[in-house]
Formats: structure tokens, sequence, C-alpha cells
């Protein structure tokens, strides 16, 4: 379970690094994410018979940092949107 947690951390740093501009996404923010794309990399890895859910491999990293760019960009979209409201 703390690998779990670990993965996700770094996942999530890794997705944000590669993300161009500044993102307003706290510590947490960033954990969560992180940890729903090494799931989902984790479950993309297994379909294709290259690993367990929860097992590290090349493949399931790749697609847990993809997965977890995009859901950063929606994070940031989201509560971009809700900030225009708010303003309005």
């Amino acid at each position: 379970m703390i690998g779990f947690i670990v993965a996700g951390v770094v996942i999530g740093a890794l997705a944000r690094l590669i993300k161009p501009g500044k993102q307003n996404l706290g510590i947490l923010a960033t954990l969560l994410l992180g940890l729903v794309g090494s799931v989902v990399g984790g479950v993309v890895a297994n379909l294709l018979g290259t690993g367990g859910v929860f097992e590290l491999n090349v493949l399931g990293f790749v697609v847990a940092v993809v997965v977890s760019v995009a859901l950063i960009g929606s994070a940031e979209s989201i509560a971009g949107s809700r900030r225009k409201r708010e303003v309005h």
C-alpha cells in the first residue's frame, strides 16, 4: 500500500513536470491524480498481458504518466471554469 502511494506521488509529479505551464494543484490533488493514473496504467498493462494491475512495469508506468497528464489537464480546466463563473 505504501509503495502504491509512493508510485502515485512519483507519477503525479512526473505528469506535472511534463505538462507545460503552471498547475494550480496541491500535493493531495497530485497524489490522487497520480494514483488514478497508476491504476489505469496497471489495468491497461494487465489487459495487454504485460503484468498485473498492481505490478510495476514499463508499459503500465508510461500509460499511468500519460493518463495522469490528461487528468491534470482536465482538473485544471474544471477548476478554471469554476473560477471564471465565480468572478462573473
